[in-house]
């Protein structure tokens, strides 16, 4: 009986190692996506060099802006599905991330409101003076959005990270 439990012993200390390593590769990923659209997103907005940057002509690109709703759609749904999800769901079972995400969570489900709606607004961005117009104001906007997003969301990975 003894060999049994022994035995039953591993394969739950490994399934709790390979939680953490999935877990560890999901922050991983997020993260990953998320630098790719803080990337993307100074490339659409013309920041290459900010000693630059009256002196050169940026152009709109429509194929630009559905690369990087593209990209933002994936980082937004990541963060959704493989991370927030669980806590949504009250899955969550730990308190320090349970405390982390009421604080921050209702936050960061504004911040996907205006990524969903920003993606759905340029869905069909032609490139008009007055389409350029409307980007560039909402361009500003979707960068602090973005940057409030990572702020929040750190928040709530670091406290998955936690071993506790």
């Amino acid at each position: 009986m003894a060999s049994d439990n022994a035995e039953s012993e591993i394969p739950n200390e490994a399934n709790g190692v390979d939680r953490r390593a999935r877990l560890r590769n999901t922050i991983d990923s997020l993260i990953k996506l998320r630098q790719d659209v803080v990337v993307s997103y100074c490339a659409l907005a013309g920041v290459s060099s900010f000693d630059r940057r009256d002196e050169e002509g940026h152009a709109v690109n429509a194929k630009k802006l559905r690369e990087f709703c593209q990209i933002m759609v994936d980082y937004t749904a990541m963060g959704h599905f493989e991370v927030y999800q669980r806590i949504i769901e009250g899955k969550e079972r730990r308190m320090a991330v349970k405390k982390v995400a009421e604080e921050v969570y209702p936050a960061i489900a504004e911040t996907t409101d205006f990524l969903v709606d920003f993606n759905d607004k340029y869905d069909v961005f032609e490139g008009s003076k007055e389409d350029v117009d409307m980007l560039r104001g909402d361009l500003s906007r979707l960068g602090q959005i973005i940057a409030v997003r990572g702020e929040l969301e750190d928040q709530i990975l670091d406290a998955l990270a936690q071993k506790k």
